[in-house]
């Protein structure tokens, strides 16, 4: 939200209250490193310039182990209604915290590696964040120099997201717009420095370019396909390429200006009277990512058997029984084994969605039918449900008698035609309402249900609103998505059993981490879309999340065969991997028979893969760093990945190349000799660009990292949940002498580790064996029968 006409003005309206001088500090708590500043947003040259306000309250905390906490308020007597984002903190704060305000004109708070500090000099107030290095000199991260933090007061016609709401709701038929709208409203904003040449990423799943500088960006969820500046997860969270995080603590309406509005800053402003963000030391990208993990949750463990290949119905398509049947059966005979069959919306009747009942013309008997898929052809069972409750469903007249819905200020129920005829929403703020809600669903797991969809749940409304909690309906909007997706996975959790968990969810604030999959949303049929989903993919998981997939295919149209083929090579290396569309099928022989055998070929080889793939999806649980990355997370020091969108690191070692083209793809390898996963004989020395012209259907660039080792399962596996630890076969790449390289075998339940492993080259393990001129020790659990190759 641009606010400034320049470097000196400010737009025409615009009142600005900025932070110019530190009069009084308090030591507040200095085992908890509690400091207050008054901070007077003019220069105080004697007692008569007291006379007169604002004065901004600041303060600084440090609750986590280099972490920095910076709160702003102006109006203290503000009621705060919330919702508020539930964060991890400690009941004891850090050890290494130390406050030092010797000085009349610096005052000094640390934890950990990160310092921060303040200028006390009359009209010079500013904060900078510093890092103390390994090598022990100190580091400038960031600063908030003189006049960064402001207090606001804006015309309400620059203010977007209203002005686009009130758009939206006065064009919809049958909906009303807001009784009334403010002349002016009040904002928070801070600025944060950005040097030559660092780069910003993060802030949900963007499809715009992954690097953000020069966007203005939105934390504000809407459904707006992939190719708009839209967000289905919008998270108040960005990284720097300097090794430093900042975490907005606001599920409300945050826009920010990243070396846009000032191309030498980052601007964010907030809603209200007061702003708080904490700043997250890294060193490395990884720590701040394992550090916001920490405070925001760790991305849910999905369970071993939801990493096999999702065979959906797809939207509008004409499907019942006896289709799913002809459609499992095909996949069997072409194998491509599914291990999650998806309903997509139509198992319910048409216009009565959500009514959580199976349409009788179509599935009359959903149990037994559900039991005998599972035993012919070894699924999981998916369903898709949201949130709206059509007034043509059933429920609807339950919703009104138990006050279940999200209401006007008049009291009527908030309702619009955009989606369903009539339909409510489902207040979760209502406690009695998620227990009414979570009921219809329990009855689908009982009758043999394995995981759900949630779809839906960004057009929340906050205008004309009110919510039975009494919150600020700017805070729910984006907040409403975590209750949506925590109720339905806790239902999954206590239905199924803690490891059995795992819903593929579309809409996401800070936190839906923890609610396991989520997946990006409706794309075009298109290689366009499909770069863009990447690049929303890898600024997802920027963002704290460790799990995401796209539709295989593309979801609106139908794509030619060659995409089709290019989209479930990449979609088959993503985390998750889901076969979807809208009006169109995805099983491959639509596309011909070729794509049918390619996709066999990519789906044995993730199958063979699981070992390692969960083993990196346990990582992701424990620490926050994601399946699927960026690559600037795995390689620090090459400015190169800095800004590369078009491949990705699938973890640790596997560098993922997706052609967006008929046959030709162009991409970067790191430094060292990188082997080809699909022939061994071809290896790559880096750093270098490669460019193929003529990339057959069947393949997709894989390389292997050097000095990696590889465990993979069995050649005739079909199921992605095996014993990880059982004829496996130990690829090691490109080892020298001396090196050691540790494998984790998890049982594939939770977290569990079947074995650790040293692999080396040549001799004989104390507690293992040699082959193929590797050495095994094994040095926890058991390993059964194994064999080495050295490549």
């Amino acid at each position: 939200m641009k606010v400034a006409d320049g470097l000196w003005l400010m737009r025409a309206g615009v009142i600005s209250r900025p932070s110019v001088e530190v009069v009084n500090v308090k030591i507040l708590d200095p085992a908890k490193g509690e400091i207050e500043l008054l901070v007077a947003c003019k220069h105080i040259a004697d007692r008569g310039g007291t006379l007169g306000g604002p004065l901004l309250t600041v303060r600084l905390s440090a609750p986590v182990e280099d972490v920095i906490k910076v709160n702003v308020v102006h109006f203290k007597g503000t009621k705060h209604l919330g919702p508020d984002f539930e964060l991890n903190l400690p009941s004891s704060p850090p050890s290494s915290v130390s406050i030092n305000n010797d000085s009349p004109d610096l005052l000094s708070l640390k934890s950990g590696g990160l310092e921060v500090r303040v200028n006390k000099k009359p009209s010079e107030f500013g904060m900078e964040f510093v890092r103390k290095e390994q090598d022990g000199k100190e580091k400038v991260l960031s600063t908030s120099g003189y006049k960064s933090i402001s207090s606001l007061t804006l015309p309400t016609a620059l203010t977007t997201q209203q002005a686009s709401a009130t758009s939206i709701l006065a064009t919809t038929p049958y909906t009303p717009p807001p009784a009334s709208i403010p002349v002016t409203q009040n904002f928070m904003q801070s600025e944060l420095s950005l040097v030559v040449g660092e780069l910003i990423y993060g802030l949900g799943e963007l499809f715009g370019p992954l690097v953000k500088n020069g966007q203005v960006v939105s934390v504000w969820n809407r459904d707006g396909g992939t190719s708009s500046e839209q967000a289905y997860k919008s998270i108040p969270f960005y990284l720097s390429s300097r090794g430093y995080g900042v975490f907005i603590n606001d599920p409300g309406e945050v826009e920010l200006e990243v070396g846009s509005e000032k191309g030498s800053r980052v601007g964010v402003i907030t809603r209200g009277e007061e702003l708080e963000y904490y700043f997250i030391n890294g060193p490395t990208r990884k720590n701040v990512l394992e550090r916001y993990t920490q405070l925001t949750g760790r991305p849910g463990l999905p369970p071993a058997w939801s990493f096999g290949l999702w065979l959906s119905t797809s939207f509008t398509t004409d499907y019942g029984a006896d289709t799913v049947v002809e459609f499992l059966e095909g996949m069997k005979q072409r194998n491509c084994p599914v291990r999650v069959m998806h309903f997509d919306c139509f198992w319910m009747k048409r216009y009565e969605w959500s009514s959580f009942t199976f349409d009788p013309e179509y599935f009359p008997d959903p149990k037994a039918y559900f039991s005998m898929l599972k035993k012919k052809y070894n699924v999981k069972i998916c369903c898709w449900i949201n949130s709206y409750i059509s007034q043509q469903s059933p429920l609807f007249e339950e919703g009104i008698k138990g006050d279940f819905f999200v209401k006007r200020m008049d009291g009527s129920v908030w309702q619009w035609d955009l989606w369903q005829p009539g339909l409510a929403i489902v207040d979760f703020t209502n406690p009695k309402a998620c227990d009414w809600f979570v009921s219809k669903l329990e009855a689908l797991i009982d009758m043999g249900v394995d995981s759900l969809k949630t779809d839906f749940a960004e057009r929340i409304p906050h205008l004309d609103v009110k919510f039975h909690s009494g919150g600020d309906p700017y805070r729910v909007h984006n907040y409403y998505t975590l209750i949506y997706n925590q109720i339905v996975f806790e239902l999954l959790e206590r239905k199924l059993g803690k490891h059995e968990a795992v819903l593929f969810a579309r809409s996401a604030t800070a936190g839906g981490q923890k609610y396991s999959v989520h997946w990006g949303g409706d794309c075009e049929s298109t290689y366009e879309a499909m770069s863009e989903s990447l690049r929303g993919g890898l600024s997802l998981t920027m963002s704290g999340f460790g799990f995401w997939t796209s539709d295989i295919g593309g979801f609106e149209g139908t794509p030619p065969a060659a995409l089709f083929s290019r989209w479930v090579a990449m979609g088959i290396f993503s985390s998750h991997s889901r076969l979807h569309g809208s009006n169109s099928y995805r099983v491959p022989w639509i596309y011909g028979e070729e794509a049918a055998v390619y996709m066999s070929k990519f789906l044995l080889a993730r199958l063979r893969l699981m070992p390692y793939i969960f083993a990196t999806a346990i990582n992701a649980h424990l620490t926050g760093i994601p399946v699927q990355r960026a690559m600037l997370l795995e390689f620090e020091d090459d400015l190169t990945c800095q800004h590369l969108d078009r491949q990705y690191m699938f973890g640790d070692n596997l560098l993922i190349a997706p052609v967006f083209h008929d046959s030709e793809v162009e991409y970067y390898i790191p430094a060292g000799i990188w082997t080809s996963f699909w022939d061994p004989s071809i290896t790559v020395v880096g750093p270098r660009w490669v460019k193929e012209t003529n990339v057959p259907l069947d393949t997709i660039p894989i390389f292997v990292r050097p000095g990696s080792v590889l465990p993979l399962g069995p050649i005739d596996v079909s199921t992605p949940d095996y014993s990880y630890t059982e004829n496996i076969e130990l690829r090691a790449y490109g080892l020298e002498e001396g090196q050691q390289v540790e494998l984790v075998l998890p049982t594939g339940k939770g977290t569990g580790i079947a074995a650790k492993i040293l692999v080396s080259l040549g001799g004989e393990g104390a507690k293992g064996g040699k082959e193929g001129g590797l050495k095994v020790e094994v040095k926890e659990g058991k390993v059964g029968s194994w064999k080495g190759v050295r490549l």
